[in-house]
């Protein structure tokens, strides 16, 4: 698949009701509001052609447009709460494409609480998709981690369950030794890249074949909370 072939755009998703810290992607990070380092890592690829900030407010589209984004309308403030899957915004942007522009054959996402991207890998993730495009229907970046969900519970009624009671032939797998297990990988939200028509035709994200771009585990910097972003910042 040639790159030219392809019309890629990225989609910032910017809401503006972040609990833990208030107004989490337009607090300052380095001197700028945070979401807009993903616009100027996106700024940076030859391979995307348009960036658009979707949000549920006027102020963050006008910092948007001040810093080179083209913007979505304003999205509805019920996919923009606390509980809204990412889904929900693609598919109004989707819409948004049809209606008034044209819709990407890829879209890359680009949080805006991964402000330390690097074009090495963005650039990378796109074209290691490119290149295995017809095997895949998105691209995730991932991290290893030591433990396994197999050997996870949750608590419901002050009783502690196992989210595996069985794995392969195994009975009670969370008593068994980790070496039975496979290697386990975390999202660590720096690049997603989704198909459209995955969107379009079965009103999905990421699809059964995800391509695992696999980061060091060293060096994700992921912000959720207010010591993520002290932390972060520091670095």
């Amino acid at each position: 698949m040639n790159k030219k072939d392809l019309y890629i755009v990225a989609l910032i998703p910017a809401r503006s009701g972040s609990k833990g810290i208030p107004h989490k992607n337009i607090k300052l990070y380095k001197n700028k509001p945070l979401f807009v380092h993903s616009i100027d890592i996106a700024m940076e690829c030859d391979y995307i052609k348009k960036i658009y900030v979707s949000t549920d407010s006027k102020e963050y589209q006008d910092i948007a447009v001040e810093n080179g984004a083209d913007v979505t309308p304003l999205r509805p403030i019920d996919i923009s709460d606390d509980l809204s899957p990412d889904i929900d915004t693609f598919k109004f942007f989707i819409e948004m494409c049809k209606d008034s522009f044209i819709v990407p054959d890829l879209i890359i996402h680009l949080r805006p609480t991964y402000p330390n991207r690097k074009i090495g890998i963005l650039n990378n993730c796109i074209e290691t998709f490119i290149e295995n495009y017809e095997n895949y229907d998105s691209l995730r970046t991932v991290v290893k981690i030591d433990k396994t969900p197999i050997k996870m519970y949750y608590i419901k009624d002050n009783v502690l369950i196992p989210y595996f009671n069985h794995y392969n032939n195994l009975i009670e797998p969370f008593n068994q030794a980790r070496q039975y297990f496979p290697i386990s990988y975390l999202h660590n939200g720096c690049i997603d890249i989704v198909k459209t028509e995955l969107i379009i035709d079965k009103k999905i994200l990421s699809g059964d074949r995800i391509y695992p771009y696999i980061m060091d585990e060293n060096v994700t910097d992921d912000i959720d909370n207010i010591e993520d972003f002290n932390k972060s910042i520091n670095k």
